[in-house]
């Protein structure tokens, strides 16, 4: 038989854990996990959006790039050069010769000033041209991805 269980007064052999300030710290450690999370979310929803507002300006920048190669090329009469710039299906529309056949028929260009880009897959390029003839035009230059180099390329003019 097993003795009795001990009476009052009776010294526990280990310690009893503190009461005190335990709630107090459990929502201390849940306040801080929190701010760490908020913190952590915030700082991801922040480089999504920086990185997103820097894509956008690499796409802005390589458009007007693109198109001033292109109007570049015209206004210098380098038609090898303005047809280099061609997406695939304007190449295949026209031969590098009919091509030049049909933009040397165009009046010279003696300026050109290039706006802001549009759109978000169909990209345009809206251009203001001036003509060796004293003529203004408004035109509107549509870009696309090469698929295979990944750059703007031009698909055509308005």
């Amino acid at each position: 038989m097993s003795a009795p269980p001990p009476g009052p007064g009776v010294t526990p052999p280990f310690a009893a854990p503190p009461t005190e300030g335990r709630t107090m710290r459990l929502w201390l450690g849940l306040g801080v996990a929190a701010l760490a999370v908020v913190l952590c979310c915030g700082g991801g929803a922040a480089a999504v959006v920086g990185l997103g507002v820097a894509g956008g300006q690499a796409v802005n920048e390589q458009a007007r790039a693109v198109t001033g190669d292109y109007f570049d090329a015209l206004r210098k009469q380098e038609y090898d050069n303005a047809y280099e710039v061609l997406c695939d299906a304007a190449q295949r529309r026209e031969s590098p010769r009919e091509f030049e056949a049909r933009v040397s028929d165009e009046p010279q260009i003696r300026s050109y000033e290039i706006g802001e880009v549009t759109g978000t897959t169909d990209l345009a390029v809206p251009v203001d041209v001036v003509y060796g003839t004293g003529g203004s035009d408004r035109l509107r230059v549509l870009l696309a991805q090469d698929r295979r180099t990944g750059q703007l390329e031009v698909c055509g003019v308005n």
